[in-house]
């Protein structure tokens, strides 16, 4: 008993083999992903058992709010229900059906919008699992829009592709899946291919209706600075930034998610506003203290919280969480 108990203290001490083979420093990232990995385990635990102990407690009220009832009023309780259930269903349909013309109007004439996804390669599982995350929040967002833009997927490929698929519901998307690049997607349109990057000189003014805007799909991109710029400086297609510095300070860099940019860029198709954009869509952990101070100044809106911003993100999956459910 006693060997098998030292035998395992030593497997538990010894370093992972392959951990052996990193850096230093990479052996710190990967500790430091995988605590994150399991905190993050443990916070989706601790939020399903809270639901199901929400759903049980409104069960339990239920019933205890029929039990004193008599047999007519419980009827008319349990049909008033179910009439309220299938009001909100038929509005349900409704909104899908509208948001199902929105999409099919902006396929034949909206703003195309390009998710270049060639960069899965340099990431690693979660950082994929991250930007699949982002992509449906993006699907989400766009749905809602009264003037949504048409959005691709390029270079859907490999496990990026796999994750995506995984995704229930994501074969009925009314977007864009190209196993090619954007280059071969847009052949005989390079001259419109415009690869928005923090990178370029090029400041975006406004959004042509002719030109097809790229974002690269790339996760922690301090390991890659410079990546987007250099791929499309080599292939010779445009480049642009988004006018941020021009409306606000950053307190970091300028390099946004790909939710981010899209979502910015679907608000100013909507408002025709930059500086609105970017103050509704921008956290305010990334903003300087004086644009703290003066956000509310923008349309007359109050500064968006960072948990509203979750709050928003929470609404738009739960959106497509409905219409996976009912399709």
């Amino acid at each position: 008993m006693e060997a098998t108990q030292n035998e395992h203290n030593r497997q538990e001490s010894s370093p992972d083999p392959n951990a052996q083979t990193l850096s230093k420093n990479a052996q710190k990232k990967l500790l430091k992903q995988q605590k994150f990995e399991a905190k993050k385990a443990e916070k989706k635990a601790l939020i399903k058992e809270q639901k199901q102990r929400a759903a049980e407690r409104k069960r339990k009220e239920w019933k205890e709010k029929l039990a004193v009832l008599t047999e007519d009023e419980r009827r008319e309780l349990i049909d008033s229900r179910k009439e309220l259930r299938r009001e909100r269903m038929e509005k349900r349909s409704e909104e899908r059906g509208e948001k199902f013309q929105r999409l099919t109007k902006a396929k034949e004439s909206g703003q195309n919008i390009v998710v270049d996804l060639e960069f899965s390669h340099l990431m690693t599982h979660s950082e994929i699992h991250s930007l699949v995350q982002q992509i449906m929040y993006c699907y989400a967002v766009n749905g809602r829009c009264s003037f949504p833009a048409h959005l691709w997927l390029t270079g859907c490929q490999g496990e990026m592709e796999t994750q995506l698929q995984r995704l229930p519901g994501f074969d009925k998307w009314i977007i864009e899946k190209e196993k090619q690049s954007y280059i071969q997607a847009f052949s005989d349109q390079k001259d419109n291919l415009v690869y928005l990057t923090a990178d370029s000189e090029t400041v975006l003014d406004e959004l042509d209706p002719t030109k097809v805007y790229i974002i690269g799909g790339l996760v922690d991109r301090n390991r890659w600075k410079g990546i987007t710029m250099k791929k499309a400086e080599e292939q010779g297609i445009l480049t642009a930034k988004l006018p941020i510095g021009t409306y606000m300070k950053m307190s970091t860099s300028q390099v946004l998610t790909v939710n981010q940019v899209i979502e910015i860029l679907l608000k100013f198709l909507e408002i025709r506003d930059w500086k609105a954009s970017f103050f509704q869509v921008i956290p305010q952990r990334k903003r300087s203290e004086a644009d703290l101070e003066n956000c509310q100044e923008v349309d007359g809106e109050e500064c968006k919280e960072e948990n509203e911003e979750s709050e928003r993100k929470k609404k738009c999956i739960e959106v497509i969480s409905h219409d996976k459910k009912s399709s």
